[in-house]
């Protein structure tokens, strides 16, 4: 039994970007936002009485919270740095209403189906524990992850692009000085998207190329069959006069 080089990096390949791909869809770290909370400390004196009688104001204690804001496609989290103080909670509001975010949602769920899809018809297509591939089938699940892996990457390009103005909406931005600025910008699971979906596209493109058959060499004459058996010609199984022989492609 021989394995082609390219059906063995497709059947490797295309279950990493899965996994990678999946981690990154299950996880909130698409986007990620820091803001300046000042609070209050329990020192600060409030202003009481008038001038006239010399009290003045004068605040003993502020406290500045930085609280660490991330997104992802089904779940966002709340978090105060350097403390266990920490909240998800499942999208909701003008992030979830989003037509990008949406369509985001679409293509990674097509591309986690296709590709699951792919590597199952690729493990049959390849059949490790027979003699000859069906490469027809390892070809068609190599399709699959590749569509797999650019609908993925596509889901990555328009949420990327659009990372700032997720869920904002600029004829309804209140200006309230209450509420602090983030400042957005790309987290960890877009990176593993984006390594997933690569490393899908490689491998379905691996399967791909192994669906063209191999051509075997020319069968040599009788004279050199007596020295040496063919072994990479087809042509061979009909002799009959021939003992040993073995047929590799």
């Amino acid at each position: 039994m021989h394995t082609p080089a390219s059906m063995v990096m497709g059947i490797v390949f295309a279950p990493l970007g899965l996994v990678l791909v999946f981690t990154a869809a299950i996880t909130p770290q698409w986007r990620e936002g820091q803001a300046h909370l000042r609070m209050a400390g329990p020192g600060t004196l409030l202003r009481s009485g008038t001038k006239s009688h010399g009290i003045g104001t004068r605040s003993s204690s502020v406290d500045v919270l930085l609280l660490l804001r991330s997104d992802g496609l089904w779940e966002s989290c709340l978090q105060v740095e350097h403390s266990d103080l920490r909240q998800c909670w499942p999208v909701a509001g003008p992030y979830q209403r989003d037509p990008r975010v949406r369509l985001a949602q679409g293509l990674v769920l097509t591309s986690l189906f296709l590709c699951g899809t792919g590597i199952v018809l690729a493990c049959i297509g390849v059949r490790c524990w027979a003699d000859l591939p069906l490469r027809g089938v390892a070809a068609s699940g190599g399709l699959l992850v590749v569509t797999a892996g650019l609908l993925s990457l596509t889901a990555l390009g328009v949420y990327t692009h659009n990372l700032r103005r997720l869920g904002m909406d600029p004829s309804q931005r209140i200006n309230n000085s209450r509420f602090p600025h983030l400042s957005l910008h790309p987290a960890g699971s877009l990176y593993f998207g984006w390594l997933g979906s690569c490393l899908q596209v490689v491998g379905g493109s691996a399967l791909l190329f192994s669906f063209k058959q191999p051509r075997c060499p020319t069968c040599p004459s009788r004279h050199e069959l007596s020295v040496s058996p063919c072994h990479s010609c087809p042509e061979v199984t009909n002799k009959t006069d021939i003992d040993v022989y073995e047929v590799s492609c």
